[in-house]
């Protein structure tokens, strides 16, 4: 919840996968698919890890959801 809040003050929030840990259930793509995209084989990946303030909810749930503890999404330290 704190990435949420983050996002609502204005901070940018960042995603990242560990693609080696993901097990390519989908349900981050589901829940945020302008954060999280799948390769050919499934397998997450992020195209541009600024997520967009619009969607940080939406972002910070999915990488909650993921039950292989792939994603993270954290407040750019910046």
């Amino acid at each position: 919840m704190a990435e949420l809040n983050a996002a609502s003050q204005g901070t940018t929030l960042r995603a990242f996968a560990d693609r080696e840990r993901c097990c390519g259930y989908g349900i981050c793509m589901q829940l945020c698919p302008e954060v999280f995209k799948a390769d050919a084989d499934g397998i997450v990946y992020v195209e541009n890890e600024i997520v967009p303030a619009e969607v940080a909810g939406e972002a910070t749930e999915a990488a909650a959801s993921c039950p292989a503890e792939a994603l993270r999404v954290v407040a750019d330290s910046q």
